[in-house]
């Protein structure tokens, strides 16, 4: 199993990149309050999503890194693992745009619509990647090691244009989140909860 696990382990770093994404949307607090009744709904309706998300696209990374630390791991729990963590994130990523379509442009905002729909687009794109990433793992030979280990390393190697795609959407989400958005969203209570449970295990804030 030596010649897969190394290659699992640059998998796991490469997806850690992903992981940070979920809390794009919910960074550091704006000390602003200027009150906006309808621009507080619209945050709430998107922050309400970003919690289970979060939590879900997290437990996907910690999974594979749990797999690839594991050197005993034979192919098969190796694709298992790395399987259901990609659809786990796939479903993420696509709750969380469904999220911010679902509620609509931020009302009031200059360039509301444009900044939203880069937002679903972005994290849609996202979705659809790591479900196509599941389609190859399960494809992948567990009963032949030396080509299990090749078709995850090509995996492995496929995910730094995504890691670049993760970039794209952090920043569409950061847009999204500009000015009365961030107080909007620095104000409720599930953006809070993830947001300081990123502080937490980070040292950026």
């Amino acid at each position: 199993m030596e010649g897969t696990n190394p290659v699992n382990k640059k998998l796991t770093a490469a997806l850690s990149g992903g992981a940070v994404l979920a809390v794009a949307l919910v960074g550091c607090s704006s000390s602003s309050d200027k009150g906006n009744p309808k621009l507080d709904a619209w945050a709430k309706q998107v922050c309400d999503a970003v919690p289970a998300q979060d939590a879900k696209i997290k437990s996907a990374n910690a999974a594979i890194t749990k797999t690839a630390s594991d050197t005993s791991n034979p192919p098969a729990a190796i694709q298992k693992t790395d399987s259901q963590a990609f659809q786990d994130m796939s479903d993420g990523y696509k709750s969380l745009a469904a999220a911010i379509s679902n509620a609509g442009a931020p009302p009031g905002v200059d360039s509301g619509a444009k900044r939203q729909q880069d937002a679903v687009k972005n994290l849609d794109d996202l979705s659809a990647a790591y479900a196509g990433l599941k389609k190859k793992v399960d494809a992948l030979d567990t009963k032949n090691q030396a080509k299990f280990a090749t078709g995850l390393h090509d995996i492995a190697t496929q995910m730094t244009d995504l890691q670049k795609q993760s970039q794209s959407g952090t920043t569409a989400l950061k847009n999204l989140e500009q000015g009365d958005v961030k107080d909007a969203i620095a104000k409720q209570a599930s953006c809070k909860k993830v947001s300081a449970a990123a502080s937490s295990s980070t040292t950026t804030g």
